[in-house]
Formats: C-alpha cells, structure tokens, sequence
C-alpha cells in the first residue's frame, strides 16, 4: 500500500554534484572538530567513580546535582537507575583527588543534603579499563563497516558495497562531528546508537539498490540515470512512512526520555536524519560516479534471456 504516490520520476541524479558537495564539505568540517575538539568522553572510557545510591523518597535530580556544582564537580552525571527513588552518578576522574577520598566526599554531601541516601554500590573505573573499552569500541566499529560492505558486495557488486559504506561512514563521521562541537558526553549508550545507525542505514540502501537491481532488468534501454531516479522515487512512500514513524518514536525518546536516555536518542535522531539523506543523495551519486552498470548486476544468461523477449 502506498500513502504518497509519485507520478513522475524525482531527478535526484540531477542533483548529485551538489548533495556530494554538500557532504564532502559537511564530512571534512565533522572531521575537523574531531580532531581540533575532540569527543567529551564520559565516565565509561576515561575513568572515574560510579555510585548507585538510594532515597526513602523519589531522588529530585535538580537538587542532587547542585550539590555537585557547590562541590566543584558540574559535569557529573546524575540520573534515575530503575525506580525514582534509586540514582545512578557517574563522576570523572580528579587528578588532585583519589576516587576514594573523592567517593567519601560525595557521600558525606549526599547525607548533609538528606540523611536518608543509603549508598548501594561504589564502582571505580580505571583509565586502563576506560582505554580498552574505547579500543574495543572502535573495533566493533571497523568489524561492522567490514561486514558491511562483504554483505553488499555478495548480495550486489563491489561498486555498490564501497558506494553504501561511504554513505553509512559519512553518517558516523557527522554524529561524531555533532558530538565534538557541542562537546556532548560520548558514553557507550551513544556508541550503541552509532551501532545501531550504521545497520539502520544500510538496510535503506539495500532497499535502493533492490529496486536499482529490478529496474535494470525491466528498463532494458533506459540510460542509468533515469533508472536510479525511478528505483528511489518508487522506494519514496516506504521512506516516508518508515523513517517517519521511527523518528518519531525517537523523539519522544530525546523529549520525555530523561538525561538517561537524552544522548543515547540524540544520536538515534541526527543518525536516522542522516541516515535518509545519505542512502537516497550520497550513496546513488556515488555509484554514478563508479560506472554501475546494468551489466552488473544482472547476468550474461539472463541478459539474452531479456533481450530476446518482444
């Protein structure tokens, strides 16, 4: 069933040279910030003090963590951890400050601000183990843009397998970018949405090039271009409703979530925006730019099979 119908083809092809244009620049900008900023790393790759405590009474959030600020501590995380009554901190790590002396000095705020807090657990995370998560990290990384582009150069050819993981590592790239400028906590929850945006995307790219791979079989003597821009206008009303309905699960995650799910629905929301743009004006452009060719995808036996028909 299509909600939105087309009558006519989009020319998204005529459009390339721009929308590439626009994400090279976009690409290299994200990259310098990487580079020049650097990503606001959180607790879970740089080390620090991790409490789970507990009150009588729902936590109020706002002023646990102006106990922080008096304490000179304004980039700890506080947030809800299971019920309202339960909180998790994450604080990071002080060179002037053991984590113990630093855990005791929290402690012994919490309970001048409230005497009911009961400390549950108190964790310290060391460089070491924050390092090798960032490591381990960037190689689940690698390992799915590998796996990536392995699948669509089996299922398709390998012009579509480099053509789809430029697309998906341009989307990465920006949501790193964002989060380097802003200079957003980076944790592993938003790692996990990077994850999860890099299969998301991929999947819209198969979609496409499906329906590339079907119209160079049924549009014998169409050039390229034309093709293309039917297999994406066919594929509109299936990106509408999909991404639309994703998103806006998405954002309610980002508005009524809560600082425990804010970054982590952040990242979902740029990645799937990204994610639309990349699959339809990054990844077709750049397969015109490869040569893809009906020769390609669709088989010599198959081919004058096809030919010999009326």
């Amino acid at each position: 069933m299509e909600f939105f119908k087309f009558e006519r083809d989009i020319p998204f092809m005529s459009w390339g040279k721009y929308t590439t244009t626009i994400s090279l620049l976009t690409f290299i900008v994200s990259v310098f910030f990487i580079i020049t900023k650097g990503l606001n790393l959180g607790v879970d790759f740089t080390g620090g003090t991790v409490l789970e405590v507990s009150y009588a009474q729902p936590a109020n959030l706002d002023k646990i963590r102006s106990v922080f600020v008096t304490l000179g501590i304004p980039d700890a995380s506080v947030q809800n951890f299971g019920t309202s009554r339960d909180v998790l901190i994450r604080l990071p790590a002080r060179h002037q400050l053991s984590s113990a002396k630093l855990s005791e000095t929290v402690i012994a705020s919490l309970k001048e601000f409230d005497e009911s807090v009961e400390i549950r657990r108190v964790e310290f995370v060391g460089p070491q183990v924050g390092d090798e998560l960032l490591e381990n990290g960037a190689l689940a990384l690698l390992f799915v843009s590998l796996g990536i582009v392995v699948y669509l150069a089996i299922r398709f050819e390998w012009k579509f397998g480099v053509a789809g993981i430029i697309a998906n590592l341009h989307d990465v790239v920006i949501i790193l970018g964002f989060f380097a400028y802003f200079q957003w906590e980076f944790s592993l929850t938003v790692l996990a949405a990077i994850l999860a945006i890099l299969g998301y995307s991929v999947n819209e790219s198969v979609v496409v090039f499906d329906r590339i791979r079907e119209n160079f079989r049924k549009m014998r003597k169409a050039p390229v271009t034309q093709v293309i821009n039917n297999a994406i206008t066919r594929t509109m009303s299936r990106t509408i409703i999909t991404h639309g309905s994703t998103q806006a699960v998405v954002v309610s995650m980002l508005l009524f979530g809560g600082e425990t799910l804010y970054y982590f629905a952040l990242a979902l929301t740029i990645g799937i925006l990204f994610g639309i743009y990349s699959s339809i004006l990054v990844a077709s452009p750049i397969l015109m730019l490869l040569g893809a060719k009906r020769e390609d995808l669709v088989k010599p036996e198959k081919k004058q099979q096809e030919e010999a028909l009326p």
